[in-house]
């Protein structure tokens, strides 16, 4: 038994066909869609197969013949029998073909996280579905898919989507999450865990901040966030607008990795493996923009309501909330140095808040009295932040990487940053490069042979007298290379043993030298007047 259906919307033509086609009825119902057709004048046509259980040969044909018709032609809800059917004879490949997707109820499911654009809960003890915003949100779902493959290809530990199912009006996409636990849950059930959290939730940041995108691979946040600043600056006193978009784009280009939406939500433990989920805001870009998202969820969007607004969100009290940023960004940095974490938690506010007032008032926020005192409370502190900050840019004091020459460049790099910005002469930055390039460089070499680990290089800038201070740690071999025996330089070539000269030099260059083994690590500290 064949049941076809027709009705126009939207000039399309959604003709619903149920039951089977075979040699038997198909030059039927061919006659009864061409009928359909002829009482309509639609400018596309799309064949909702969802009650269609068996399609032959005569039936492929007749959609060939309304392919040639219509060039935009789409089919829906598809049966998976049906969709093999298309997929094996190349229809697949020559229009629209979308499976129809199993349905899922969240009734009495765990809230495990939440984003900008979804929402996921835990479905069974296995599965998590994530629920997107937008009930039109298929292509969202493809967008993230591919950027969690990629995510994954460059070494950043996330769950990929098996399944795209409906939830309601809107779609789901599923993920295999075993008895995974939010960091949020994590830090509401036992705070005593929070400098654990720190340390986990701070590496996989530096991971994804370490990682390089090829180029075209991800959207730049730069382009983003000038967006932002263009859109507020309509709402700001004329000389705070104008700064505000010179400061946002004087942020150099980046292709290093951010997450877009990285809080505690996000952060999942599965058994002893922390995953990154809810990558569809997955860019490129400076760290001010993550640090700035990373300011709202913990701090930017309690402030008008004393946290209220935090606490709802995270699930975790808002002091927990401002404690764990405070703790994230000193840990990201590198330093417990007051002056230098006030100094870029205002950048990232200045960003933060841009972003909180657009989105606000795009929300209609002016015409809610509440909300309109709230966006009037981040405007004040935003110019008065623009009066006191002039450049969005900033070096933190430390960088973790696999200790291999491959990343001596980068090593390097980091080091000539701070020494430029403190004002270091060339031929004392050349000397530091010295002695650092022979101590990283014997670490990449001997400290995890035959086997691989991170180096954590640390650099500071003391005041009176104004001082280099650059730590490196690894959890290599024990190893004082102070104590290697000093090479006698007077003696003849032929007679020199090889070794030695690296650590000889780095002695003479630097003003101070200390090392020592400490729970576990290798921590070799060299300082150098400036």
């Amino acid at each position: 038994m064949l049941e076809i259906k027709g009705n126009l919307q939207d000039n399309t033509m959604v003709i619903a066909l149920a039951g089977r086609i075979d040699s038997n009825n198909a030059s039927q119902a061919e006659e009864e869609i061409n009928s359909l057709l002829a009482d309509y004048d639609a400018d596309s046509l799309c064949v909702d197969m969802q009650g269609l259980e068996y399609i032959s040969s005569a039936g492929l044909r007749i959609l060939l013949r309304l392919r040639r018709a219509y060039s935009d032609l789409s089919l829906i809800n598809v049966t998976s029998e049906v969709y093999e059917i298309l997929h094996m004879t190349g229809f697949t490949e020559m229009m629209t073909v979308r499976k129809e997707y199993r349905h899922v109820s969240i009734d009495g499911c765990e809230e495990i996280g939440k984003g900008a654009n979804g929402t996921v809960y835990r479905i069974d003890g296995d599965n998590v579905v994530k629920v997107y915003n937008d009930a039109d949100a298929l292509d969202d779902i493809r967008h993230e898919r591919e950027v969690a493959r990629l995510a994954l290809v460059l070494g950043i530990p996330t769950a990929i989507s098996y399944d795209i199912v409906r939830v309601g009006d809107c779609f789901g996409s599923v993920f295999e999450l075993l008895d995974a636990k939010s960091f949020s849950k994590i830090l509401a059930e036992h705070p005593e865990k929070m400098d654990w959290c720190v340390e986990e939730y701070v590496d996989l940041l530096r991971k994804i901040h370490g990682t390089v995108v090829p180029s075209g691979k991800l959207p730049d946040m730069r382009e983003t966030a000038i967006g932002w600043a263009n859109f507020v600056q309509e709402y700001l006193p004329e000389a705070e607008g104008r700064k505000l978009v010179r400061l946002v784009r004087d942020v150099p280009k980046d292709n290093h990795m951010i997450h877009g939406d990285y809080h505690t939500k996000n952060i999942q433990l599965t058994g002893d493996e922390v995953l990154l989920i809810d990558m569809d805001t997955l860019a490129v870009g400076n760290p001010v923009f993550e640090l700035a998202s990373m300011f709202n969820a913990f701090v930017g969007f309690g402030e008008y309501t004393n946290g209220a607004h935090t606490e709802e969100f995270m699930g975790f009290d808002h002091r927990v909330a401002q404690e764990f940023w405070k703790k994230s960004l000193a840990a990201y940095l590198g330093t417990d140095d007051e002056g230098k974490l006030r100094e870029v938690e205002d950048k990232a506010r200045i960003v933060g808040y841009t972003r909180l007032i657009r989105r606000s008032i795009r929300r209609k926020g002016l015409e809610d009295p509440e909300k309109k005192a709230e966006i009037e409370l981040w405007k004040s502190e935003l110019i008065q932040l623009l009066g006191q900050v002039d450049s969005l840019t900033f070096l933190p004091n430390e960088l973790r990487v696999e200790a291999t020459k491959k990343n001596l460049a980068r090593v390097m790099g980091f080091a000539n940053a701070h020494l430029e910005e403190a004002g270091c002469s060339e031929k004392t930055r050349m000397e530091v490069e010295l002695a650092l390039e022979e101590i990283y460089v014997n670490v990449a070499n001997y400290a995890y042979a035959p086997g691989t680990g991170e180096v954590s290089v640390h650099v500071e800038i003391e005041e009176n007298p104004k001082t280099a201070v650059i730590t490196l740690t690894d959890q290599g071999t024990p190893y004082n290379p102070l104590e290697k025996e000093t090479p006698d330089i007077t003696l003849p070539a032929e007679e020199r043993q090889i070794g030695g000269l690296g650590i000889f030099l780095t002695k003479k260059v630097m003003d101070e030298l200390e090392y020592e083994y400490r729970d576990g690590s290798n921590i070799l500290t060299m300082k150098k007047n400036l």
